[in-house]
């Protein structure tokens, strides 16, 4: 019997907690680290997309892939991964606007972005995750 497929809710909660802390390493290592920001919504790997990411692939392994429920999921993914690439970027270029300007208050986070290939192997990696406890 293979635990995960019969409960597939643990796959992107393992993922998830394993995107963040990866997220934390990677802050660790450029001495940058604090909860709030491995937590957070930026920086890769980007932890929501981690989440959708694995929970369609389980779905498709479970259901197959030609399954309505897995169609679901998938464009729900693509839409978060969408948000994650394009519609931050466009809250980056507001960002990098705003704190240009002389009277700012507040310093607005430039770094909310992701790029199209880090999401892309991110992606890859967090299939891969998943399939293989798909395989537990």
């Amino acid at each position: 019997m293979h635990f995960f497929r019969e409960h597939i809710i643990f796959i992107p909660l393992i993922v998830w907690v394993v995107s963040v802390v990866a997220k934390g390493i990677y802050l660790y290592i450029k001495n940058q680290f604090s909860v709030s920001w491995a937590m957070g919504s930026w920086w890769m790997p980007s932890v929501h997309s981690a989440f959708v990411t694995s929970i369609s692939t389980a779905v498709g392994i479970k259901y197959w892939i030609a399954s309505d429920l897995f169609a679901i999921c998938l464009v729900f993914t693509t839409i978060i991964i969408y948000d994650a690439i394009n519609v931050r970027f466009e809250v980056w270029l507001h960002a990098k606007e705003l704190n240009k300007t002389k009277n700012a208050e507040k310093i607005f986070n430039e770094s909310v972005w992701h790029l199209p290939q880090e999401a892309f192997v991110w992606s890859l990696i967090w299939i891969f995750v998943s399939f293989a406890l798909m395989m537990i």
